[in-house]
């Protein structure tokens, strides 16, 4: 894989699961990284687990959409430039049905799903992206192309997000590509609740015959933000086990 020295990573949702784990191998292929976390001490975790100079801890929520354009700012005042986004962080508020939803979780989940995303793409956009090119990674789902029970706020959102990477890939192209990935469930603490004490009976879905974890995750971003994916843009790259190829009819 292309090595990302010289670069300047910022990955939201960062202090823990998926997002540690991409900063994680974004600083070992030589990028600098900055980090969000809604939290002050999971981000101090975060920082004493990396461990590295070439990090950079941003207190923010996601939800707090007017912020992306400090984040920024705070990133291209530590680094100097800003060459690659993912934008992770991610809620789900509500489960149950979409009948059923109380209008206020719809909102806020499309707010911060969706609207953070767009935010900080905007923001990366404007101050830097626009004249000095980029690579962008939004962390969809595989809900985003299926039903999920229970899950359809959430899933609606995801749906959103590879919307917005589709023509977002257009409207920024050539300078800066813009993909996705679409995740199945991940063991992580975000997700622990779809699998704790069910994980047996999940496996029948996955072919790989195991569920995924954020070390399968990081590498399909860190290929799609680096050289080596210098002509995909607009994609969403399944990174599931096989879970979209079963028969669950």
């Amino acid at each position: 894989m292309a090595a990302l020295s010289a670069r300047t990573a910022l990955v939201t949702g960062g202090s823990r699961g998926m997002g540690l784990e991409i900063a994680r191998q974004l600083l070992a292929r030589g990028a600098s990284v900055a980090i969000t976390g809604r939290t002050p001490e999971a981000l101090s975790a975060a920082e004493q687990e990396l461990d590295s100079e070439r990090l950079l801890c941003v207190p923010a929520n996601a939800g707090e959409i007017d912020r992306a354009e400090d984040v920024v700012a705070g990133v291209l005042e530590r680094f100097g430039s800003l060459d690659l986004l993912v934008n992770n962080v991610g809620i789900s508020p509500y489960f149950g049905p979409l009948v059923d939803a109380p209008a206020a979780a719809v909102m806020k989940t499309f707010e911060v799903n969706v609207g953070g995303a767009l935010a900080m793409i905007q923001a990366a956009w404007t101050r830097r992206m626009r004249e000095h090119g980029g690579a962008v990674v939004n962390v969809a789902s595989i809900a985003s192309v299926r039903t999920a029970a229970n899950l359809g706020v959430y899933a609606l959102t995801k749906a959103a997000l590879r919307h917005l990477t589709m023509q977002l890939s257009a409207e920024l192209a050539p300078t800066v590509r813009v993909n996705a990935i679409a995740p199945a469930i991940i063991k992580t603490r975000f997700s622990e609740a779809r699998y704790d004490g069910r994980e047996e009976e999940l496996l029948e879905r996955y072919p790989m015959g195991r569920l995924g974890v954020p070390e399968d995750v990081a590498p399909a971003v860190c290929f799609l933000l680096s050289d080596d994916a210098s002509w995909i843009t607009g994609e969403t790259l399944a990174v599931d086990g096989g879970a979209l190829k079963v028969d669950t009819g």
